[in-house]
């Protein structure tokens, strides 16, 4: 499938949200032809942690599980202090139940967990203890890993942005086998020899 027939990522955006957790997973995910469009809660700009002003491309309300590939949900401190990002868990449930992916990082896991999302699939997060915070019901499913795949959900904890991309590149097929190894070695390890690897194949 080339880049002018893919269907475009949808990047959650809020106030306050962590803007170093989805940073690797979108530039590849771009590189590779996937138009990126940023989804708030309304059109309005909203402000990371970091402090970028970001003007969403889309609201929530308008975004369609059939138009998206992927919908990846940032952490943020707004997760745990409110209900205000309640409408992305229930985002996340419409599209799962449409059979499309959701990558959850930070706190994002904890707003997937209040809505159920994690009862019955395997999920890793900050700690086992952070989402058991939320009363959840997947307590048993919890993976101390630093990321996990489980169908078309993937979540990971605040520290691991690099094993985040790597599996959302992995279940978009950007990255397969050993490059997608080598890709993570890469960035995640800076072994020098996963460039090779990487060059040969053409997706350094």
């Amino acid at each position: 499938m080339n880049g002018s027939t893919r269907k475009p990522v949808h990047l959650a955006v809020h106030d306050a949200m962590a803007d170093w957790e989805t940073g690797h997973a979108t530039a590849h995910l771009a590189r590779a032809g996937y138009e990126i469009r940023t989804v708030g809660p309304s059109t309005a700009p909203v402000r990371s942690i970091g402090g970028l002003r970001i003007q969403p491309d889309d609201a929530l309300a308008d975004v369609r599980p059939e138009d998206s590939s992927l919908l990846i949900l940032p952490g943020g401190d707004l997760w745990d202090t409110g209900d205000d990002l309640a409408p992305f868990a229930r985002t996340a449930r419409a599209f799962l139940d449409a059979g499309v992916p959701v990558a959850a990082i930070c706190g994002a896991t904890a707003g997937l967990a209040r809505e159920g999302l994690l009862d019955d699939r395997a999920h890793t997060g900050a700690v086992s203890f952070y989402l058991a915070a939320t009363g959840y019901a997947g307590g048993e499913r919890y993976v101390e890993a630093d990321a996990v795949t489980d169908g078309l959900l993937i979540t990971a904890g605040p520290t691991e942005p690099v094993a985040f991309a790597r599996e959302i590149l992995g279940l978009l097929g950007v990255y397969e086998g050993e490059v997608l190894d080598a890709w993570y070695r890469l960035f995640h390890d800076s072994d020098p020899e996963a460039y090779a690897v990487l060059e040969k194949a053409g997706a350094q």
